[in-house]
């Protein structure tokens, strides 16, 4: 059994297309209208067979709710791993992605938080060698 997909509820489908993709360089898996629902998801360009990221708009009430709690409490909604958290967190500031943490090393990670502009808090992580899971 393996994970294919995961959902992040947004508050802007276009504005979440253009910053998932633009800002962090995922790339469209998916993009379907069908019968004025719109499918959309996005994998990572090192994976692009991995597990896709659907950006699924937020017109479920409690969906809505559960969303607009987590960003007040600056709680993630996902968390992405990647190589360099100090360097991530430099590129995206440059960028002029609002970091809501900065790096901070918790002994068995570094991690930061950033809003993603469509209501969620995203956490970046770089995890130490010795506790990776291969």
């Amino acid at each position: 059994m393996r994970i294919i997909q995961t959902t992040l509820y947004v508050d802007d489908q276009d504005r979440a297309l253009e910053f998932y993709t633009e800002k962090l360089g995922f790339i469209v898996k998916a993009d379907v209208d069908s019968d004025g629902y719109r499918w959309l998801t996005v994998v990572s360009p090192e994976d692009k067979d991995g597990v896709e990221l659907i950006l699924e708009l937020d017109t479920n009430p409690v969906a809505k709710a559960f969303q607009r709690q987590m960003y007040e409490q600056e709680y993630p909604a996902i968390m992405f791993g990647v190589e360099n958290v100090q360097e991530e967190y430099e590129r995206l500031s440059k960028d002029g992605v609002r970091f809501v943490q900065e790096p901070l090393n918790i002994d068995v990670a570094t991690i930061a938080s950033f809003a993603d502009t469509v209501g969620n808090i995203i956490q970046i992580v770089e995890q130490d060698n010795k506790f990776r899971v291969r």
